[in-house]
């Protein structure tokens, strides 16, 4: 080692510092390679050198003897040194100094060099300064955290075993220096800022930085307070440095911040895979450095998740994946969306045997079989998760023995937790949660954070099954309910749709009707129950069961409504209007209907609505417009009547009928609506199902938010020959004339096998109108679709009723003949009297 000229005399002294320097820092920088790469004007000061002498030249040439040298092999592989060192003057005396080094990580293509420091003097105590004891006696008093004192100066007076501590520094070797000296950085920096605004404001300032020692994370800092010290007078005399442990508040806010954030990101819709894909995505990388998802079974849709099993491997299904894009594998977040074919997972190489790729985890959509003593099958078998470290026995031997998880070898993972995903009672699958690059291993404050997410998780996926079996229950019942096929009538051509809601609040309780009636009159019916879910299914059925029981009585469309009213009225009453007081459970009140009656033989049509939209009518000429019927009050509010229309429609005339699903939809308004219906309505089609689907393409674009009910009839009218009228005079004799009548037009019909039967039906249904009735009489017959109808109409409102006649009744066997003869029989009353009306099923020659 190079050594300077000693004095003479060949003595080396140790000369101490008489008489006070100026209140300043010897700063030098050094390389790596040990050679003075800069030099201060305290560094001038304190030994003598001008930087022209000593920069470029070895740092060796300052030490003295070989404490110095000892001092440097220190430094080896460390980032910071302290200790009392003997340098060398210029002049050749000796100085024993306390010397503070920092290794300087490099800023981009600079090379790394040493920070060295020396307080060039103790600082001395000037007028302004008042004595160490008062100083502690007035931050033990005003500060809340004594850590170190700083004069006016900015540089240490004192510092307490707190600061020693956290600084891994011993207070005399900090004393006389500034912050910035003692742990360089941008923290330090903003902390001596602070401290002089906090000698000129005298107020506290606060920090949101971190201070720390040289060479260690600023993850493991102090959250920093600075404080004004001031005498009795309120004069400030110093600065209170006081710092306390921010890192477990820090992570417990963020594990807290993460737990919020989950809440809005996790289960945002009902689909199983998204869920799951959701937690993964909120995991990675605020919680983890890889995330997985496996479910124990890719139930059917509105099926049940599969058991776990009491013994032996586990098979379940990679669902969601996502990885930080630093992890080896490229399986960074797979969506839900994404298609895999599903195959078991054999080999954890990149799917190459003896490969020396780093191993990639299983993918979403493949299928795992975990080990007995694996442990993910452990876990589920406990129902609570669990930590494991890189040397853990568990997890080693987890990894040595089963290719799926030789991941947690290949990619560096240290730390790795396993949590069951339950949610009442009832075990999904399992979440997997690992860190390679975050240093920090998982705690136990983490692993309370992981169950809490797959808590959140589990529930919307125990909700999702729930709400899957539902919606498919939903739809049977209400497929169930709406009519399997329709009825084989003469009257009007058919065509019908049902489109299920899309959304979230699921199949509602819309449905359409056919109901054939005496005369051959058609029915036809629309509506909508207030609700979605099962209660508006079953309230639906139950209101369709209704309308069908009062058209059976053949009431009018006005009446139908009425009575259906009341039924609504009565079916909350009897509910209490509803469990929770809610329109969805009240029972239907708010149903909408339309109920119309079409004649083929006048060719008129009757319609009353309660609530519901109008319906639109095309002419055989193109003509669209929706028919102007009296708008009634939806059902089960009850006190206002409902209207009737009646209208001639010609023959090959459509009459649409719809839900307000059609109409309400996002993509337009009602008007815009309306207007592309009767764009498609007007183009011509000879087939209605055509017509149907065009409607539906024309105004939706996606699945509807409500449900749709839709359904097209073209009329047809029964020619002149099909109908028979003969009118009577009501007296016994024309008994046997109208069995003539009939007689005859059965032989034009060529429907004589059923002559004998018609005419005893005609004489008892004549009979009785002479008898019962008034006068005029009218006799009708009326061929169509395979079947005969026989009526006969009077002027009398009394309704004849079957009975069982005794054994010398003269009379009441006629009624009970015809229940016999025909295959439906009934009375409908008219605004003038009564028809009484019988069906015969005619077999096709």
């Amino acid at each position: 080692m190079e050594r300077l000229p000693t004095p003479a005399g060949g003595q080396q002294a140790d000369i101490p510092d008489a008489s006070p320097a100026p209140a300043c820092t010897a700063t030098a920088t050094i390389s790596e390679q040990g050679i003075v790469t800069g030099w201060s004007e305290g560094a001038r000061e304190l030994l003598g050198y001008t930087p022209t002498q000593i920069v470029g030249h070895p740092a060796a040439r300052l030490l003295a003897d070989d404490t110095g040298e000892q001092a440097r092999r220190k430094t080896a592989g460390r980032e910071r040194f302290s200790g009392q060192v003997a340098l060398l003057h210029r002049d050749g005396h000796r100085l024993l100094r306390n010397l503070l080094a920092h290794r300087r990580t490099p800023q981009g293509p600079q090379p790394a060099e040493w920070l060295v420091v020396s307080a060039v003097a103790a600082v001395s105590a000037s007028p302004r300064t008042p004595d160490s004891q008062a100083l502690r006696e007035w931050v033990f008093s005003q500060s809340p955290c004594i850590l170190a004192v700083f004069d006016t100066d900015l540089r240490l007076v004192t510092a307490n075993t707190g600061m020693e501590s956290a600084l891994l520094l011993p207070e005399e070797q900090m004393r006389g220096l500034r912050l910035p000296e003692i742990t360089p950085g941008p923290a330090s920096e903003e902390a001596e800022t602070k401290m002089r605004r906090a000698l000129e404001t005298g107020q506290t300032q606060h920090m949101q930085a971190y201070l720390h020692p040289t060479g260690v994370s600023t993850q493991r800092g102090w959250s920093t307070s600075l404080a004004p010290l001031k005498d009795p007078g309120g004069a400030v005399r110093a600065v209170c440095l006081a710092a306390h442990h921010r890192q477990q508040e820090h992570l417990a806010r963020q594990r807290m911040l993460l737990l919020n954030d989950a809440g809005a990101r996790i289960g945002t819709t009902s689909d199983i895979q998204r869920t799951v894909q959701e937690l993964a995505d909120v995991a990675v990388p605020r919680l983890a450095d890889f995330a997985a998802v496996d479910l124990l079974d890719a139930p059917r849709r509105g099926g049940e998740p599969a058991r776990l099993p009491a013994t032996g491997p586990i098979t379940m299904h990679r669902t969601a994946l996502h990885t930080t894009p630093d992890n080896h594998t490229s399986h960074t977040s797979h969506t839900s969306h994404t298609s895999h074919t599903s195959h078991t997972s054999h080999t954890g190489y990149d799917g190459h045997d003896g490969d020396t790729h780093p191993a990639s985890p299983p993918a979403p959509g493949e299928k795992i079989l975990y080990p007995a003593q694996s442990p993910v099958a452990q876990c589920l078998a406990q129902g609570h998760g669990a930590l494991y470290e890189a040397d853990d026995p568990a997890l080693t031997r987890w990894a040595a023995n089963d290719p799926t998880a030789a991941w947690t070898r290949q990619q560096g993972t240290h730390s790795v937790m396993v949590v069951p995903l339950r949610a009442h009672g009832t075990t999904l699958g399992v979440a997997l949660f690992a860190r390679s690059h975050r240093p920090e291993p998982f705690e136990a404050d983490d692993l309370w954070l992981a169950e809490e997410l797959t808590a959140q998780t589990a529930v919307h996926l125990h909700n999702a099954h729930r709400h899957a079996r539902e919606h498919t229950t939903t739809m049977t019942l209400q497929r169930s309910l709406l009519p399997q096929k329709l009825p084989d009538q003469g009257a009007l051509d058919i065509a019908t749709r049902y489109l299920p809601a899309g959304s979230k609040a699921g199949v509602g309780g819309d449905w359409f009707d056919v109901i054939p009636l005496s005369g051959a009159r058609v029915a036809l019916v629309v509506g909508d129950v207030v609700g979605h879910g099962i209660r508006a299914s079953a309230t639906m059925g139950r209101v369709r069961t209704a309308v069908r029981t009062l058209a059976d009585v053949d009431l009018p469309p006005d009446e139908l409504l009425t009575y259906l009213d009341d039924l609504v009225i009565h079916l909350a009453a009897d509910e209490g209007g509803g469990a929770e007081g809610t329109t969805e459970t009240a029972a239907g009140i708010g149903t909408t209907c339309l109920y119309a009656v079409y004649d083929p033989v006048t060719r008129h049509c009757t319609i009353a609505r309660a609530g519901h939209p109008p319906p639109a009518v095309v002419t055989p000429d193109g003509n669209v417009r929706f028919l102007n019927v009296p708008a009634g009050p939806p059902l089960g509010l009850g006190g206002l009547p409902f209207e009737t229309l009646e209208t001639q429609l010609p023959e090959g005339s459509l009459l649409t009928l719809y839900t307000d699903g059609l109409l309400e939809t996002r993509d337009h308004d009602i008007d815009e609506g309306l207007d592309k219906m009767f764009q498609a309505l007007a183009r011509p089609a000879h087939n209605l199902d055509t017509v149907c689907d065009r409607i539906l393409t024309t105004m939706l674009t996606h699945r509807p938010d409500d449900d749709i009910a839709l359904l097209i009839a073209r009329t047809r009218a029964l020619n002149t020959n099909q109908i028979a009228t003969f009118n009577l005079p009501s007296h016994p004799a024309i008994v046997a004339q109208a069995r003539q009548h009939t007689t005859t037009q059965l032989t034009t019909w060529h429907l004589t096998d059923t002559t004998f039967t018609t005419e005893l039906i005609v004489s008892e249904l004549v009979t009785n109108a002479i008898r019962y009735g008034h006068p005029p009489i009218q006799l009708r017959l009326i061929h169509h679709n395979h079947t005969l109808t026989t009526e006969v109409s009077d002027t009398s409102n009394t309704t004849p009723h079957m009975r069982r006649a005794r054994t010398y009744d003269e009379g009441g066997r006629g009624l009970l003949l015809i229940g016999q003869l025909a295959q439906r029989w009934g009375t409908r009353h008219t605004p003038t009297g009564k028809t009484v009306w019988t069906e015969q099923t005619l077999t096709p020659t």
